[in-house]
């Protein structure tokens, strides 16, 4: 049996991509705590920049799941159903740990309620349109949001220590966690208006 027959038939939960999300997944406790032990507890500000880097790897991971899953033929369910958990908790998390650590403060705090509303809204929707055996696809504009969004997360995480490279890091982080916001609302709206017609058919029936 060679490789390639090897990497077409490995679908199962022990699958490269699979695991390239687990790891997404087991990246958020480490991101979380030295964002926590700088902050809360007081640390050093490297700390922060170890949270970055685990931060841009476990991005990486997101990209590379999907590719080898392409390239390899290891597309599982248990992958479609993973992936998709596995960016929601480490965006969810990150925000609400910024939140509790200032970074992200006032009015500030509403364009990460509205990510989070969304990120609900759309997985309940997906949830049922599921069971309706309804994909929902995601758009290109979804895809741009969620870069924006990672990229803001980044700049955020960085927070004090990053200004004291780049003046202007925390802001800039504000700045993109805003526009991701405005995208968010407007895709949103779109899976929402999508997904509304086939409930409406459904209870038509």
């Amino acid at each position: 049996m060679n490789i390639a027959t090897t990497r077409g038939t490995a679908k199962g939960s022990l699958s490269i991509p699979n695991i390239l999300t687990c790891a997404r997944i087991a990246a958020i406790p480490v991101v979380i705590g030295c964002i926590y032990a700088q902050s809360i507890a007081d640390g050093p500000l490297w700390l922060r920049w170890v949270a970055v880097a685990v931060f841009i790897a476990a991005g990486i991971t997101d990209y590379l799941d999907g590719y080898y899953a392409r390239v390899w033929n290891q597309q599982s369910a248990f992958g479609r159903m993973l992936d998709p958990i596995a960016d929601k908790l480490l965006v969810a998390s990150c925000l609400l740990m910024l939140a509790a650590d200032g970074i992200i403060h006032g009015w500030s705090l509403w364009a990460a309620i509205v990510i989070l509303c969304r990120e609900i809204l759309v997985s309940g929707l997906r949830e049922y349109l599921a069971a309706l055996r309804v994909s929902v696809p995601v758009t290109k504009l979804a895809k741009w949001k969620t870069t924006i969004q990672l990229v803001a997360i980044g700049f955020l995480l960085a927070g004090e220590a990053g200004d004291l490279v780049v003046p202007v890091v925390t802001q800039i982080g504000l700045l993109l966690l805003w526009i991701s916001a405005i995208f968010t609302i407007y895709t949103g709206w779109d899976y929402f208006r999508h997904g509304i017609h086939h409930v409406l058919e459904e209870d038509e029936r």
